[in-house]
């Protein structure tokens, strides 16, 4: 299932003065954690996939890889690229690897 995302501008339909007035007032309220809904710890916020609008839009490349790297990946099966590219990226955010890797 895809996310989609909302803003009120894209809703579709006129909201009445008193619902507009109603989410105004909901957006000043501090958010209400309880056993359903608790506060995000950091642990918890890792686990969400973080999603950019660069990686939505995929470019092909070509590359060479080590017979190693090629095999390692290879193993994951069907979408090892997908795999590759999310590899990629994530050591690209890795100031220190790419540093190391130069």
């Amino acid at each position: 299932m895809a996310m989609i995302s909302m803003n009120m501008n894209n809703i579709g339909m006129e909201l009445t003065e008193e619902e507009i007035m109603e989410i105004e007032a909901a957006a000043l309220r501090p958010p209400v954690f309880d056993e359903d809904s608790p506060e995000m710890t950091e642990a918890m916020l890792k686990q969400f996939k973080r999603v950019r609008q660069e990686t939505r839009t995929k470019q092909t490349a070509s590359i060479r890889l080590s017979p190693k790297a090629q095999s390692f990946s290879r193993a994951y099966g069907k979408g090892y690229t997908s795999f590759l590219s999310r590899l990629i990226d994530a050591a690209l955010d890795d100031e220190t690897l790419v540093k190391k890797c130069i």
